[in-house]
């Protein structure tokens, strides 16, 4: 039987509307550019240095998010202990808190009068203020997008597969590696880009505690907020070109109809089991 589809009119109304306020502005961006300069202006030396900086940073923050995003989702979606949803909502909680507010955290937790900078000034370690403090401010905004995607993807997928592998006598790192994360690889994929992008479009908590070294923690927004009020037509252009790889990253991540860990593909009816 197909899906039903019936939308009343009003909300495709609304729909609209809220599709407009996302549309306008950028159809306004686009409309400033000054294209005959575009290339010369997305090329300059400093554009392409923030940029180089941008995918370098993102990269980097994007691999530190699976290494410490899938075990926090897994102990969020599977365990069961004291205090989980209170660890759930501090995990969750850069979702809603100002980057500047995550900057000055993350200041006070590594600068040089830090809680653990102290120490790792005494080691000859400094954090703030270096290409180190920007892949920590991206890791730090953008963690909670592979979490969330991949807590859904693991709630969603169940735990029956899991269990079947412990009673044939898998171990728990087994199971993990041979059941769990191939079953939720299109979500682990989905929240991985989605980190990605958050990751090039971060700006507060660089800049509070990265600030804006050319080369060293100038990322690709710090560049166009520069660029505003020195030459306007470069940071429209260089907007522009952020959006486009946004896109194009946030489209990677759609995996259309489908149920985690089936791949994308329709899962089978609940009436009983497909063709063999």
């Amino acid at each position: 039987m197909s899906a039903y589809s019936g939308i009343p009119r009003w909300v495709v109304a609304v729909a609209a509307v809220g599709a407009l306020l996302v549309l306008l502005p950028l159809a306004a961006m686009v409309a400033r550019v000054n294209w005959p300069q575009f290339i010369p202006l997305v090329t300059s030396e400093s554009s392409l240095t923030a940029l180089g900086l941008s995918l370098r940073t993102a990269t980097a923050s994007t691999a530190l998010c699976v290494l410490f995003g899938v075990p926090l989702a897994l102990v969020l979606a599977r365990g069961d202990f004291p205090g989980q949803r209170l660890l759930r909502a501090f995990v969750l909680l850069p979702l809603v808190l100002p980057p500047v507010v995550g900057g000055l955290a993350l200041l006070y937790a590594f600068g040089r009068q830090g809680l653990l900078g102290r120490s790792l000034e005494i080691a000859g370690i400094q954090i703030a203020f270096s290409t180190t403090a920007v892949v920590l401010a991206q890791t730090f905004v953008a963690l909670p997008f592979l979490v969330v995607s991949l807590e859904g993807a693991l709630r969603s997928a169940g735990s029956r597969y899991e269990a079947v592998a412990a009673t044939l006598g898998a171990r728990p790192t087994t199971v993990l590696r041979r059941v769990t994360l191939p079953l939720v690889l299109p979500g682990l994929a989905s929240g991985a880009v989605l980190s990605f992008a958050r990751c090039l479009g971060e700006f507060g908590a660089t800049l509070t505690f990265a600030g804006s070294l050319q080369g060293v923690t100038r990322t690709l927004p710090l560049e166009i907020y520069l660029q505003r009020e020195a030459d306007a037509d470069a940071a429209v252009a260089l907007s522009l070109l952020l959006v486009v790889v946004a896109v194009i990253v946030v489209g990677l991540s759609y995996r259309g109809p489908g149920t985690a860990g089936t791949g994308g593909r329709p899962a089978r009816s609940a009436g009983g089991p497909g063709p063999a």
